[in-house]
Order: structure tokens, then sequence, then C-alpha cells
């Protein structure tokens, strides 16, 4: 029988993706929180995001970590995009990103779960290259990138740096690239430019030693063993600017909680492409936002996993 965190008897080969998991098998990985719970034990989110361009970046990843269930999400952005973050959700704990150590940090919550997202608005200068460069080195637990600190990691230093990291045996690395994100990877690793679709994604995990999740109408999960997952619930609904952001948040909430990183990707991925169905039903696939998606995450919720 296979288990929930393991959807095939048998490693798959690159270019037979297996189907994607059911809700039955879904919803075993829901991370219903203990009656005794606070909220560190029930994870904590650092998310190094939003450059002074893109604040919303933030607010959304910050926003759907919450939605998703992380018991402290922890904000660190530029200086000029505190109080876009903190009068957008006074829930967030927003900080300079100046103040970002993650050796630091994790020392403090050494005791509990928690997890990294980083990249969502960044715009590429170089102090966000150190910002990365010092998570991927430092940070033990897992770490998720995303947005413009993709970008950051595809050449041949971001790849040393993530198989350095794998090297370490510390938390794992996950990427989440659009289309454009993946071939820019695959041309900083020097992979074949044919590869498309799940051999893309086995290529891409291979080369950076990480869970590759690679977003579009049917997305594809895969890891450097070369087992591929697909995700085929998406919406058109979905492609608006700032929904990259929300899933990431998603995601990295599911991390910090304590999820295998290949669950957290394939009950985020359910979970948000729910969302924007469900906004969907409501709003039209013309008119939903990014914001729209988070506020939906409920229903998705009680879609896939049902009531506790």
């Amino acid at each position: 029988m296979r288990s929930p965190t393991d959807p095939a008897s048998a490693p798959n080969t690159a270019g037979t993706p297996l189907p994607s998991r059911d809700n039955a098998a879904l919803a075993a990985l829901a991370p219903w929180p203990d009656p005794q719970a606070n909220k560190y034990t029930r994870g904590k989110l650092s998310l190094v995001a939003g450059a002074a361009a893109y604040p919303g970046a933030a607010c959304l990843a910050g926003a759907a970590a919450e939605r998703a269930g992380a018991g402290y999400t922890e904000v660190f952005c530029a200086g000029e995009s505190l109080l876009a973050v903190r009068s957008f959700r006074p829930s967030l704990v927003a900080r300079d990103w100046r103040e970002w150590h993650p050796a630091r940090q994790e020392a403090r919550c050494a005791d509990r779960t928690g997890a990294c997202v980083i990249g969502c608005g960044f715009d590429g200068d170089a102090r966000q290259r150190e910002l990365v460069a010092e998570t991927v080195r430092a940070a033990t637990g897992p770490v998720l990138i995303d947005g413009g600190a993709i970008g950051l990691m595809a050449d041949k230093a971001g790849q040393r740096l993530a198989r350095e990291r794998a090297e370490r045996g510390v938390g794992p690395l996950v990427l989440t690239p659009h289309g454009g994100e993946a071939a820019r990877l695959a041309r900083g690793a020097e992979l074949e430019g044919a590869l498309g679709g799940p051999e893309l994604a086995v290529g891409l995990a291979r080369a950076y030693r990480a869970l590759i999740v690679l977003k579009g109408p049917i997305t594809f999960i895969a890891d450097a063993e070369g087992i591929v997952e697909t995700m085929g619930r998406g919406t058109a609904a979905l492609a608006k600017a700032g929904t990259g952001d929300v899933l990431a948040g998603i995601i990295g909430a599911l991390l910090a909680q304590g999820l295998a990183p290949r669950d957290a990707a394939a009950l985020g991925c359910a979970l948000h492409a729910e969302a924007g169905r469900a906004a969907a039903q409501e709003l039209t696939e013309i008119c939903v936002s990014a914001e729209d998606v988070i506020a939906a995450l409920p229903q998705a919720v009680r879609a896939i996993v049902g009531a506790h």
C-alpha cells in the first residue's frame, strides 16, 4: 500500500510522471494543530522578501502563510517596505532585512519547527544576492527559493551553493520556478535546451540537488531521484501577478509545520489551485486576484481536507 508520503511504490523514470494525489491522500497530510499547541509549536516561517519596489510580494506571501497554518510568520524586507507590510496585516512581524541572520535566528528556535522562504519580490541587486547566499549556506531548516531569488541561483555559483548545501546534509532546498525561471536555471546549469515538462523538472532537481516545483497549467514536482508528481488542478484564474507569492507562502507554511518537502509541495499546490477555483466560482476567472486566492484558502481546505 502506498503511504501519503510516498506516492509511488517504486521510483518512476523522468518523463513518466505520477498522477496527482487524490483528496484522501492529501487530507492525511493536513497539519491539524495539537490541542496544546502554541504559536511556536505550530511552526515559525521566516520570510525574506519585498524589495523597495515590490512590498506587495512580501504582504501576499506572509498573509498566505498565516492562512496555511504557520503559527508565527516573520517578514524580513527592505526598510522602505516595512510600513506597507505592517499596515497590510498587523499580525505579521516585520523587520528590516538587515536583521536577517539565519544561523542566529535558528539558534533561538532550536527546539521548534520552522522554515524559510526567500525571494518573493526580489529584483536582483547585490544585497539580495548576499541574502540568498547567506541563507543557503547558514539556514539548517527547510529553505524555499522563489521569485527573484531564483534568478540569483541561476548560474554556476548558485548551483555550487545548492550542491554544497545538499552535501552538508542540512534542511532540504525547494525551488519554485515558473517556465521562464526554469529556463534560466537550465541555462545556468548548462542543461539541454530541448528539455521540457517533467524532464526539465528532473534535470533541474539533479543539477541543483533540490526539490523542484515547476509551475504551469500542469505543475510538476520532481526530486533528484527522478520521481515526478503532477498537479493538474490549475485554472487560468491563477494567471495573475502575485499568485506565485501566495503559493510560496503556502508551501513555506507547510514546511514550517513539519511536512516533508514533497508532501508540502503536493498539498500546497493542490490548496493553491483549489483556492483559485473557489475564487473563480464566485468572481469569475477574469476577476480573481492574488488577494482573492488567499481569502478562498479556507474553502480549499474544506474541499480537500474536510472538517477535522
